[in-house]
């Protein structure tokens, strides 16, 4: 309602009718999720509403049907909490801009499509919404149109998600193909029968559960940004912040762990995939953070941030630990929201300025956006009994808990992440609010701490990032919570919860001790009144340090890997073998523009006939006439060859003797 009203009838409710309209219907989506959260987790009421029907020829049939279990009504509580929250930022943060009412349209818009993602009853419904926020985050990432590099990363974004989409269309075809239906619940029973059963693909069996899950799997890496088809995330920072905070918090990057989450009898059922799924995660992880930790524009520090917290969602769910992830996402989502709206205040006072190296001694002028900022990062590295602290700790311990390859090759990595986290983190509150000032005298003079309605949100975060995970642990996580019952399938042989409460509390601590490490080193080569030391100063000329500093600037060379052997040379088949040779070439110069010479050709050819001349017109009609009556008596030549042979030969010596 919020989107039609705003896309239809937005010129004669005007901007202020349009926020109100947005921010209304939203709170009221926020109150009925928590209407939705009690029936399901409190009451145990899991509901299945069926609208209409959509698809339905023979055995696909494919209702508008949703379902209301406990991950669908956690996702809306999340979902609309936050989008209500943007919702009432974006008033004032986009006040100044003429097309107001229409970017609230496409924030509605981008919220209506990840609840029809989340509350889906079978795999086409979901899709829809799938791709719904796949447009929408090209909407939101290019709104400022203008901008030729706003434009060109909201292309990209909509290019890489396309790439995973493949992955997912092909699943939902192998899901048909083999349950011969696209309903959760008929499918999601049905998964053990299959089990070891196989495709014959490209004269291969390959198993069907694998396939599947490897194919699920592919759709979530572009989604949720995955090592590989990560480049699009911190490109999207282009569009205005709370698109950032929207994607980043509880919408489009949050997409592809449901899925996992929402599919784990699947991956459950495949070992490998689990394997692949972990492996890929952790790699994740530590790459985003180790990218982090170089990057100078305030929203790229933490666009990575969110990328690195995604791996360890990721490699939770590898691990089998679901409602971990889940509840990670969640705590995430508070977090994630303050630190890109806190930073969006800071923009929006500094007029628009976002580079880090040019900021500096404004914790006076921004006294609420810097503790905003402390308490988001504080709940980003994990610092005790801060919301992170709940999930991520426990994401390590089961990791470390595991006694296998999978579980310490992702507490290593994880650790690590760690360590790069809480360095970016406290650099960036070092860069920003501590060290000397580098910015423009008129930038500092005109700063402000924004309005009652920029600060309203930040609050209401603030409280979710600080109390949250402690509230929320038990519902959550734990061997004696039944939230989510039937919902999330974990295979008995995969459960390592109870090992990690007897673990050591050294290796509990670890990735605390990575916490305090990564502040310290800040401390000492961040902080201006220590970095200008002169060892510190020898250490940062060494060619080592520049060299890595090189290495994580460039972010892996994996923009640039990606351009020269991936986007350049499709581009250059695209346009000399497929456009130049095939389309423009054979299929043109053979096909229509074949057909058309040849029409062309005839024609003149025919139309020459046309002189105008009496006596050339009676020479056309007289030997028009001579082949007609000459295959007139072949005719007759044959059927009377079948009738009388001498008949034929008198007829025929009648006709020569009359024409002589």
């Amino acid at each position: 309602m919020s989107f039609l009203s705003t896309a239809l009838f937005g010129r004669f409710i005007g901007i202020y009718g349009s926020c109100f309209i947005s921010c209304f219907s939203l709170f009221l989506s926020f109150m009925f999720s928590l209407l939705a959260v009690y029936e399901v987790i409190f009451c145990d009421s899991v509901c299945n509403v069926v609208a209409f029907s959509w698809f339905d020829y023979e055995l696909f049939v494919s209702p508008w049907s949703f379902y209301f279990d406990a991950i669908a009504v956690l996702m809306l509580f999340v979902v609309t909490g936050v989008s209500f929250l943007v919702h009432v930022y974006s008033t004032d943060y986009m006040a100044s801009d003429p097309h107001l009412g229409r970017f609230m349209g496409y924030l509605s818009l981008f919220t209506f499509f990840m609840l029809l993602l989340v509350t889906a009853d079978n795999f086409i419904v979901m899709f829809l919404g799938w791709e719904g926020i796949g447009l929408a985050s090209f909407l939101l990432i290019g709104f400022w149109h203008t901008r030729i590099q706003a434009s060109k990363s909201a292309i990209k974004a909509m290019l890489v998600n396309r790439v995973g989409d493949i992955g997912l269309a092909l699943a939902l075809c192998a899901i048909f193909l083999t349950f011969k239906s696209l309903d959760y619940n008929i499918v999601f029973t049905l998964v053990p029968c299959v089990k070891n059963s196989t495709f014959s693909f490209l004269s291969f069996d390959v198993d069907r559960i694998t396939i599947i899950s490897f194919l699920l799997f592919w759709g979530a890496l572009g989604k949720s940004a995955q090592i590989g088809l990560h480049v699009w995330l911190p490109d999207a920072m282009e569009g205005p912040t709370p698109v950032s905070a929207l994607i980043h918090a509880a919408t489009l990057v949050t997409a592809g762990v449901f899925l996992i989450i929402r599919c784990s009898y699947f991956f459950e059922n495949s070992p490998f995939m689990l394997f692949v799924v972990t492996v890929i995660g952790a790699l994740t992880a530590f790459f985003a953070a180790s990218v982090g930790l170089t990057q100078n524009d305030l929203k790229r520090v933490i666009a990575y941030s969110t990328c690195s917290q995604l791996g360890y969602m990721v490699f939770a769910c590898g691990l089998s630990h679901y409602s971990i992830a889940f509840f990670h996402l969640a705590n995430h989502a508070f977090f994630k929201a303050l630190l890109f709206l806190s930073a969006g205040s800071i923009i929006h006072g500094l007029k628009d300025e976002q580079d880090l190296r040019k900021m500096g001694s404004i914790i006076k002028i921004f006294p609420v956006s810097y503790v905003m900022i402390l308490i988001g990062s504080l709940a980003l590295t994990g610092f005790p009994f801060f919301t992170g602290f709940y999930s991520k700790d426990l994401i390590l311990e089961t990791a470390f808990a595991r006694y296998d390859f999978m579980g310490n090759f992702a507490f290593i990595l994880g650790c690590l992440a760690a360590l790069f986290t809480s360095f970016y983190s406290f650099r960036l509150l070092f860069l920003a609010f501590i060290n000397s000032s580098n910015s423009y005298k008129t930038y500092i003079q005109n700063s402000h701490e924004g309005s009652f309605r920029l600060l309203f949100p930040l609050f209401c975060l603030c409280f979710g990032s600080i109390f949250f995970g402690f509230l929320a642990k038990d519902l959550f996580a734990g061997l004696g919570t039944l939230t989510f019952n039937d919902s999330i399938y974990c295979s008995s042989n995969n459960g390592a919860l109870i090992d990690s409460e007897f673990i050591s509390p050294f290796f509990k601590n670890i990735p605390l001790y990575c916490t305090i490490l990564g502040f310290l080193l800040s401390f000492f080569l961040i902080n201006s009144s220590f970095a200008k030391k002169d060892y510190i100063f020898q250490l940062k000329s060494t060619s080592l340090y520049l060299n890595i500093y090189s290495f994580l600037s460039k972010k892996w060379h994996f923009d640039q890997i990606f351009n020269e052997i991936v986007v350049h040379k499709l581009m250059g088949f695209g346009y000399k073998i497929s456009f130049q040779l095939i389309d423009k070439g054979n299929i043109e110069v053979i096909g229509p523009k074949s057909i058309g010479n040849k029409f062309s050709d005839i024609s003149t050819k025919i139309s020459n006939f046309h002189s105008g001349l009496l006596y050339f017109y009676l020479f056309i009609m007289i030997c028009f006439l001579i082949l007609f009556l000459t295959f007139s008596f072949s005719f007759y030549y044959k059927l009377l060859y079948l009738q009388n042979f001498t008949l034929f030969f008198l007829l025929f010596f009648t006709y020569i003797l009359f024409f002589k």
